[in-house]
């Protein structure tokens, strides 16, 4: 079934190969990946599961590289989702010092790159510490004009929109907004990513096939890519694989 589901999706089973990426065809704008697989990864060397949580943040560099050589402008990584917060203590504090240990490491390089750093999520309930390192990487990178990176943290599809309903609600009772004056281009103008287009590609890590309440109004009509492999083994060959995918498809939206 999951072979089946593999040739249907796109997903590649050899991986000694690099990808020939077209560089002068059609790079998608705007990519988002679920960063899928970290647990399992330490599982299977009997590590606990934040040695791979760990592992995984190599491959977020990796990748990032990849797609700012390549002339991607927006890249949305699924780091921390509202449901996460269920996880064991001990698993959620780390994850939530993660941020700050990244930052710490890598944002002068991605200084250096142009790369502009943004968070998407709800700032409410994260730690101080987290949402500091998130601040500060914004603001050293708001004038950047090369990948925008966004890290979304605290972040959940359903929540997006609830929130985005209740202000529009809030207003037409207050007789600012009228009922009619809800269009799509409106929905789409109170969400994190009201100022970026919607993603063209979404690539989700470690054989799960769904969106695990990632984006859903942004991800109406993005090209969908699933492979086997987990996050933190998940390489730039990996992600040429998926931009090579992607320029072999033809996007019609409803049309002929």
């Amino acid at each position: 079934m999951l072979e089946h589901l593999a040739r249907k999706w796109g997903r590649k089973q050899k991986q000694s190969e690099p990808a020939e990426l077209d560089r002068s065809g059609k790079i998608p704008e705007h990519v988002a990946i679920i960063m899928d697989g970290n647990g399992r990864w330490a599982n299977k060397r009997s590590l606990p599961r934040v040695a791979g949580h760990r592992a995984g943040m190599k491959a977020v560099k990796e990748v990032v590289k990849a797609a700012d050589e390549i002339g991607v402008r927006y890249m949305t990584m699924y780091a921390f989702s509202t449901e996460n917060w269920k996880r064991p203590r001990d698993e959620v504090d780390f994850l939530m010092k993660l941020p700050q240990e990244f930052l710490s490491t890598e944002l002068d390089e991605l200084i250096e790159r142009g790369v502009r750093i943004r968070m998407l999520g709800s700032k409410n309930e994260l730690p101080s510490h987290t949402l500091k390192a998130l601040l500060e990487a914004e603001e050293k990178t708001k004038d950047n004009s090369g990948l925008q990176l966004n890290f979304a943290l605290n972040y959940g599809g359903r929540d997006e929109l609830a929130k985005a309903f209740s202000m529009m609600a809030a207003q037409v009772k207050a007789g600012e907004l009228q009922p009619e004056q809800l269009t799509e281009e409106l929905i789409s103008s109170y969400l994190y990513t009201s100022e970026i287009p919607d993603p063209d590609l979404l690539i989700r890590t470690s054989g799960e096939i769904r969106l695990s309440n990632f984006m859903l109004w942004q991800l109406a009509y993005t090209e969908l890519w699933f492979t086997d492999v987990l996050w933190p083994d998940f390489t730039r060959e990996h992600f040429y694989q998926a931009i090579v995918e992607y320029q072999g498809r033809a996007r019609r939206y409803g049309a002929v």
